[in-house]
């Protein structure tokens, strides 16, 4: 595994680390509670340490899940989670209503809101999910426009003078946002969309974080599963399963993303890796790109991650790949 700094903080992370926004179970077909607690404990005794969740994903029960799958081994995790969703008062910009096949089979009503006493409150609900009483990296989850940046900043400085948190971090965030909580005080990481298929951020994000030594974490980077190679145009998709109504997973566009995928399978074998481990190798290589954050649901796909982590690509390899994602650029 290979590791790497989150941001000017002196915690050093896993290039590869856990996304565990399918082990809350919402909107991706539901999850198996002991799988995913033996997926998590798999991945960190193969050397992954990064495990990044919210207190939203799932409403709770992702945290939850991985508090109990880090128990008794909390001092080997780089444990990351967020604030600013909330669904239990309507305070700052409503954000989005879930729907009634939520945990709990109940609809919520969500808001971004970024203000000092809800980020207290969300980050003592977290610590008490997660059974622990710090959070390694502790990230602003969605911007809004209601609290003013240098008020969610100062209160994010006191909970780390507190050692409640120890790096701070943001996540759906523009360069301008970063610079505003930039002028408060220090900021270690910033998480985006980015994969083969999402790569607006090069233009923007990953220079900006590679220009200020932050640390750049890629959600999603198999883009939902649709560079796994297992997202077949005959896949059914369970109910509850958010995937089933999106265009990039149409039959079309599984089909084409299969025939790229196989025009990469030559580059993935000689590395003795899959498809899924080449995709997020290649994320890591990418310049400013420092973690990417991969779901699991099983120990055999945390199996996976933990060998994705120990992939170098060589730049011809590299090049082999940008000219076929160039070739396949109509992928939506």
């Amino acid at each position: 595994m290979q590791y790497r700094a989150l941001g000017k903080s002196n915690i050093e992370a896993s290039v590869v680390g856990l996304g565990a926004w399918a082990i809350g179970g919402w909107m991706w077909g539901g999850a198996e509670v002991e799988q995913s607690v033996s997926a998590i404990r798999t991945a960190v005794e193969g050397g992954v340490n990064l495990v990044d969740t919210a207190p939203i994903y799932g409403f709770g029960e992702s945290e939850r899940v991985v508090g109990r799958a880090i128990r008794g081994i909390r001092e080997q995790v780089v444990l990351a989670t967020k604030c600013g969703l909330v669904w239990d008062r309507e305070r700052g910009v409503f954000a989005f209503d879930s729907d009634e096949k939520s945990i709990g089979g109940k609809v919520y009503r969500v808001y971004k809101y970024l203000g000092a006493e809800s980020i207290r409150r969300e980050l003592e609900s977290s610590l008490r999910r997660l059974d622990t009483d710090y959070v390694d990296l502790y990230q602003t989850h969605w911007q809004e426009e209601s609290t003013p940046i240098e008020e969610t900043m100062e209160t994010l400085l006191k909970l780390k003078q507190e050692g409640k948190i120890r790096a701070i971090g943001v996540s759906n965030a523009t360069p301008e946002q970063m610079r505003r909580y930039q002028a408060v005080g220090p900021l270690d990481s910033d998480q985006e969309l980015y994969s083969m298929l999402d790569r607006k951020h090069e233009g923007g994000n990953l220079p900006f974080c590679r220009e200020q030594k932050m640390a750049f974490l890629a959600y999603s980077p198999l883009a939902r599963g649709l560079l796994t190679g297992r997202a077949t145009p005959e896949r059914q998709f369970e109910e509850g399963d958010a995937r089933a109504g999106m265009a990039r997973f149409s039959v079309e566009n599984r089909r084409r993303a299969q025939d790229m995928l196989e025009r990469m399978r030559p580059i993935a074998e000689r590395h003795g890796c899959g498809l899924a481990q080449l995709a997020l190798a290649w994320a890591f290589h990418q310049p400013g790109c420092s973690h990417v954050l991969c779901g699991v649901r099983n120990s055999g796909q945390a199996e996976a991650a933990v060998a994705a982590g120990e992939v170098v690509l060589r730049e011809s390899e590299q090049a082999e790949v940008d000219s076929l994602l160039r070739e396949f650029s109509d992928i939506v």
